[in-house]
């Protein structure tokens, strides 16, 4: 469906100057949401752009970005995708991440590993910052608030042998998994972001925590995702710059 509207056109809105959405974004949402509703009805869903739906009772969440990298696709830059994870009882059993422009499907179930197209994946074996190629992503606020993730930024621009930035967190997450990036982090992120990769990540025997290293939640806004071996070094980064 994305791909069709990429070929075809689509109309874009503004929610804020920076922030986009398509009608690509609601028609990829609403499908998603009636192939759902008519396999699973009494499940909750929660979506970007329809926010949550919990009208019954109910163990299952679908957790649904139908279009995470908007700006990306408004600009005909081919790294977007769709993200849907399942939660359980408030914890996050299956994670799908599908990249149409590549045609690669990234998935997880909870103890069950991770897989690109059905292929195994791990993380990388990438021992030091230093080594690492790492990623991160921007706000839609960046211009209004000192807390705009450029100072981690930079500090990582001096430690790691690189850093990159997509436009798609959910695609960062699950090329952390697959060994492409070495660690990711960003501090303004929403369940939908989240929910999918960061199982896949796990999954993939990586390592997911907030900025101080703690445990991590898909409803908390921050987040260092890495290969496991280089976690350490890019808390220890972090903590330079972290507010109260």
């Amino acid at each position: 469906m994305l791909l069709n509207f990429a070929k075809a056109g689509f109309t874009v809105q503004h929610k804020n100057p920076i922030d986009l959405v398509t009608d690509a974004d609601h028609a990829a949402e609403q499908c998603i949401i009636d192939h759902i509703r008519r396999h699973f009805p009494t499940h909750h869903t929660l979506a970007e752009e329809r926010g949550a739906d919990a009208h019954v009772p109910s163990r299952y969440r679908w957790i649904i970005d139908p279009l995470d990298g908007t700006t990306n696709f408004a600009h005909g830059f081919p790294v977007y995708a769709i993200s849907i994870g399942v939660e359980c009882d408030g914890q996050v059993i299956i994670g799908v991440v599908y990249d149409p422009s590549r045609d690669e499907l990234f998935t997880a179930e909870a103890g069950h590993g991770a897989y690109l197209s059905g292929k195994l994946i791990s993380v990388s074996q990438t021992p030091r910052l230093g080594e690492a190629l790492t990623v991160t992503g921007f706000a839609y606020d960046i211009r209004d608030t000192p807390n705009n993730n450029l100072d981690y930024f930079v500090r990582f621009a001096l430690k790691a042998q690189g850093v990159r930035r997509t436009g798609s967190a959910a695609l960062d997450l699950c090329y952390v998994a697959a060994g492409r990036f070495d660690g990711f982090w960003e501090i303004k992120l929403n369940p939908w972001d989240m929910a999918a990769g960061t199982l896949i990540v796990r999954e993939a025997g990586g390592h997911v925590t907030d900025l101080r290293g703690n445990e991590h939640s898909i409803y908390q806004p921050e987040l260092v995702a890495s290969n496991g071996r280089i976690h350490d070094e890019m808390l220890e980064v972090i903590r330079g710059n972290l507010r109260p």
